[in-house]
């Protein structure tokens, strides 16, 4: 069948050929004065679309470098023991991408590759583990939320995981009580030797003690603006309610520039500053006013120098869709040099980082941010994510 196609393709192929070459020459006989159709034209190129008057880059480029950037980490999230280790948070990379951008696309390939991570998601997490710890309940909330936003909700283990959730405190989940204490200085990161977590407040690791570096307020806080925000969303309190950690906001104020590399908490509260928008903007979903939070605005703008100057694209990820929901385009200059940036340090695969590292995370996460760095958004107008927590913004922006 394959051959007799191929041998009827190819006489119909000679046919026309004949037929249009015939006319031409008729053609050219009867009307000397007109050149005979050209035979062979060579395709006219497709129009290219500077992302800006003078840009190196079109918009051509940025749509297939956001595309090559997505199947990078869906090739990664196949992998049965990265899927193991970080599936709720592919599978919120996938989801918010189908529910956040403007590309069609990319939305509609997103949603496709969201799809089938979930149906393995379920598979793999039918219900919540006989004596189950904290941070297993956390993830289940993580990753059954979105889950559910794909098509997959199960009321039976949410009730599941919400039974499970209220065994466990503040200090369980966050490492610190947000009704009464703000985010300490005093929690130990996680053992670099043995990958132990220790205590609040233990300086050598129980286990294989190791000496242990704190972890600065803003990792604390962010984290901890993750976990409630993500539980309020699915419903189920994970240690407290995320009122209770935003409400911190005034005392993480003021926020440090890197200072010539001498100030140890930039890093950590550019993405807490990154992940106070998204928690207020339903991570990407909507604008947000810059009179709301003006030191966070004028923080982020002035730190797209120093993520390019420390070649981090995953900051300057986080930083760049952070101003684009504050109303900032490709008319601004930080816009433009840190697209510029990004599009020039791709690796050959489609990610971003270091194509050496060994930790799977290091990998896509920082190709996760660069693609919504460089992606245009279809916002739903200004809103917040938790419209009652206006009046506070409103009054810690005065």
């Amino acid at each position: 069948m394959r051959v007799q196609t191929l041998y009827s393709g190819l006489l119909l192929t000679f046919a026309l050929g004949f037929g249009v070459s015939h006319l031409a020459s008729n053609t050219a006989k009867q009307e000397p004065n007109k050149r005979p159709v050209a035979r062979n034209r060579v395709a006219t190129a497709a129009p290219r679309h500077p992302l800006w008057p003078g840009s190196r880059f079109t918009e051509e480029d940025r749509d297939r470098a956001v595309h090559r950037a997505l199947r990078f980490i869906y090739h990664t999230a196949r992998n049965p023991r990265n899927f193991s280790d970080h599936g709720h948070d592919y599978l919120w990379c996938f989801y918010t991408t189908a529910e956040a951008m403007k590309d069609e696309k990319l939305r509609r390939t997103a949603w496709r590759m969201g799809v089938e991570l979930a149906r393995r998601w379920r598979a793999r997490h039918p219900s919540v583990p006989r004596n189950a710890d904290v941070d297993t309940v956390e993830l289940l909330a993580f990753g059954n939320q979105t889950v559910g936003e794909l098509g997959f909700a199960d009321a039976r283990i949410k009730k599941e995981i919400a039974l499970a959730a209220a065994r466990f405190t503040a200090r369980d989940y966050l490492n610190f009580d947000p009704i009464t204490e703000p985010p300490p200085s005093d929690v130990p990161a996680v053992c670099p030797k043995c990958g132990a977590y220790n205590s609040r407040g233990v300086t050598v690791c129980t286990v294989c003690k190791t000496p242990l570096e704190m972890m600065s307020r803003y990792g604390v806080w962010y984290e901890a603006l993750i976990a409630t925000w993500s539980g309020d969303l699915y419903g189920v309190k994970l240690g407290a309610h995320y009122a209770d950690v935003l409400k911190w906001l005034p005392r993480m104020r003021p926020y440090r520039g890197r200072e010539d590399g001498n100030n140890s908490d930039f890093y950590d509260s550019v993405f807490a500053v990154a992940h106070v928008v998204y928690t207020l903007n339903d991570y990407s979903i909507y604008k947000l006013s810059p009179a709301l939070l003006p030191q966070e605005f004028r923080f982020l703008k002035s730190s797209v120098k120093d993520a390019i100057a420390t070649d981090d694209s995953e900051m300057l990820g986080e930083i760049l869709d952070s101003l684009k929901s504050f109303g900032m385009t490709n008319d601004d200059p930080e816009i433009r040099a840190g697209m510029e940036y990004l599009l020039s340090h791709q690796n050959p695969d489609g990610s971003w980082g270091d194509p050496t590292e060994k930790d799977i995370y290091a990998r896509y996460h920082p190709t996760w941010t660069a693609m919504d760095g460089l992606s245009e958004y279809a916002w739903r107008g200004e809103g917040l994510s938790f419209p009652e927590l206006k009046p506070w913004l409103e009054k810690w922006a005065r």
